[in-house]
């Protein structure tokens, strides 16, 4: 089985496309879809419905239809072993990051992720000559996704943390 693990960690690779996030508190890539047998108990379990099954069937958080609560639904509902169970265990590594595709800095005011971040995470600061520059606070942001849903321009997406702030 390890051997088709890293082939399809190869596939992966040379299609270009960015890792897929798993649900919170997952093992590492390869012996979660080793451990998974994509019974979609987690998927059902999820009560923000934010699990679909992705490529191959193995579970996946799509941030489009909202954030992750760390509830740990996904976690409990688990028949297998495929999920960290350390109570102090950070749910996973991820955090907010905006794009050039946010109106704030054009001068029109959106803000509509600001209102959808419970930690606070996202800061604007006014620019000379009007609008604002929005940046996420690396340490602060949990990954949530929450802002990822509630942009109307798709330009926040949820990527490996870097614990910086980062901004356009």
């Amino acid at each position: 089985m390890a051997s088709t693990v890293s082939r399809r960690a190869l596939f992966d690779r040379l299609r270009g496309g960015p890792a897929p996030v798993r649900p919170p508190w997952a093992h590492a890539e390869e012996e979660f879809t080793e451990r998974c047998i994509r019974c979609d108990a987690c998927i059902e379990a999820c009560p923000e419905h934010i699990l679909t099954p992705g490529r191959g069937g193995y579970p996946v958080v799509d941030f489009k239809h909202g954030g992750c609560t760390f509830c740990g639904a996904c976690r409990d509902a688990c028949p297998e072993d495929c999920f960290e169970r350390e109570a102090d265990r950070r749910p996973w590594s991820l955090q907010a990051s905006v794009s050039d595709r946010c109106v704030e800095g054009k001068g029109i005011a959106c803000r509509m992720c600001e209102g959808a971040c419970d930690s606070a995470a996202l800061q604007f600061r006014p620019r000379v000559g009007g609008g604002a520059e929005v940046s996420i606070r690396g340490g602060v942001c949990t990954g949530c996704g929450s802002c990822v849903a509630r942009c109307p321009l798709g330009a926040i997406e949820i990527q490996p943390a870097t614990h910086k702030e980062t901004g356009r």
